[in-house]
C-alpha cells in the first residue's frame, strides 16, 4: 500500500502547474532611431523617460511611447539627472568631459559644465541640492550647482565609479568596480565619508536602494546582487543573478529588487526580511536589454533592445543598430497589468 500512495503522490505532483510568471512585458514601442545607448532614467512627476542614445538623450513618454523630444548635442551620452525644483536636467557627455544642462520643458541647452574623463552615471541629491557625476576613467565625482549649472568642486573617489544613488538624507552611494567597492559620499561636504568591500561580489556596477530599511542593492558582473547594510558599511546577504547586469531597481510597493542583464534576463529578487532574500523569477528579456529604469510611482519598469546589424571588420565590436529596431519595453506586476 506504501508503494501504491508513493507513485500516486508522483503522478499527482508532476500534474502540479508551475506557478505563472510574477512579471511580464506589457507594450513594446518601437522608437527607431541611430545609435547605441546607456541608462534609462524615469522621471516620475511627469512619467516621463529619459533614455541616452549616443549623441542625444530621447525624452520618452512612458503612458504612450511616443517620443516626446530630444536633448541633442551630447558627445557620448550616458546618464540623465533631473533636478525638478530648479527646472534643470542634466546629461553627460562622456567623450568630451562635460554634462549639459537643459531645460525640462522644451529640452533646449543652457549650459556646458567641465566634468572629468569618462563622465558616466549622474544623479540628483535633494538634501544638499547638488549633482553628483560619476566619472570612471577619471576615478572621481565632479559636483555641481544644479541652480547656476556651474562646478562646485572634484571628488576622488580612490578607484572606477559605476552607477550610484542619493540616500535623501545627505548622502550619496557609489560603485567602485575596479576595487568591488562600495563609497559613501557627505553631499554637503563633497567628501568621502565611507567606503566598504562588495566581497563575494566581483565588479559591482548597477545600484539601487531602499531607504526604509537602509539598504543598497549592487548588481555585480560576478554573477550576484551584493546587499549592503548602508547603515553599518556592510554586506549582509548575496543573491544570484543574471550575466551581464547593467541595470538595478528596487521597489518599495511590492519589497522586490530588480536586475536587468545582458544575457536576456530580468532577475526579480523578494525581500523576506532586511537581510534575507530569494529570486522569485528570471523573467525573460530581449538579449542586450541590460539597461533598467523602474517608475515607482506606477511600479513599471522599462527596458529597451534593438537588433544589430554586420559587426565592423576584424570583428571587434558591434554592428550598427538596424534601423527601426530599438524598442523600449513596458514590464509590469501580473497583478497589475493591463
Amino acid at each position: 500500500m506504501r508503494y501504491c500512495v508513493f507513485v500516486l503522490t508522483l503522478a499527482t505532483t508532476a500534474l502540479v502547474p508551475q506557478s505563472p510568471s510574477a512579471y511580464r512585458i506589457t507594450h513594446n514601442y518601437a522608437l527607431g532611431g541611430d545609435g547605441s545607448w546607456d541608462y534609462i532614467v524615469p522621471d516620475p512627476p511627469s512619467h516621463r523617460l529619459y533614455i541616452a542614445r549616443q549623441n542625444r538623450v530621447m525624452v520618452v513618454d512612458e503612458d504612450s511611447g511616443k517620443l516626446i523630444g530630444e536633448v541633442t548635442g551630447i558627445q557620448g551620452a550616458h546618464g540623465t539627472a533631473i533636478a525638478e525644483n530648479t527646472g534643470h536636467g542634466f546629461a553627460t557627455s562622456g567623450k568630451d568631459q562635460s554634462v549639459l544642462m537643459f531645460d525640462l520643458k522644451t529640452f533646449k541647452i543652457l549650459g556646458r559644465i567641465p566634468a572629468a574623463e569618462d563622465a558616466d552615471a549622474i544623479l540628483f541629491d535633494g538634501a544638499s541640492n547638488r549633482v553628483f557625476t560619476l566619472n570612471g576613467d577619471a576615478h572621481s565625482s565632479t559636483v555641481i550647482d544644479p541652480n547656476a549649472g556651474t562646478l562646485i568642486t572634484n571628488i576622488p573617489l580612490g578607484g572606477k565609479p559605476e552607477y550610484g544613488v542619493s540616500a535623501g538624507d545627505g548622502k550619496v552611494y557609489a560603485n567602485l568596480t575596479d576595487t568591488s567597492e562600495v563609497v559613501e559620499i557627505d553631499a554637503k561636504t563633497a567628501t568621502i565619508a565611507r567606503r566598504w568591500p562588495t566581497a563575494p561580489c566581483k565588479q559591482p556596477v548597477a545600484m539601487a536602494i531602499d531607504t526604509i530599511h537602509h539598504r543598497l542593492f549592487s548588481g555585480c558582473r560576478s554573477g550576484v546582487m551584493a546587499i549592503s547594510d548602508y547603515q553599518e558599511g556592510k554586506v549582509v546577504a548575496t543573491v544570484p543573478i543574471g550575466a551581464g547586469v547593467d541595470g538595478a531597481g528596487y521597489d518599495a510597493t511590492t519589497g522586490n529588487a530588480f536586475a536587468s542583464n545582458a544575457d536576456g534576463t530580468l532577475t526579480v529578487i523578494h525581500q523576506d526580511s532586511p537581510d534575507q532574500y530569494h529570486v522569485i523569477e528570471n523573467l525573460s528579456t530581449p538579449v542586450g536589454s541590460r539597461n533598467m529604469g523602474l517608475d515607482p510611482s506606477n511600479q513599471r519598469l522599462f527596458v529597451v533592445s534593438a537588433k544589430f546589424g554586420s559587426a565592423p571588420a576584424g570583428g571587434r565590436g558591434r554592428g550598427p543598430v538596424l534601423p527601426g529596431s530599438f524598442t523600449l519595453m513596458t514590464i509590469e506586476h501580473s497583478s497589475s497589468a493591463h
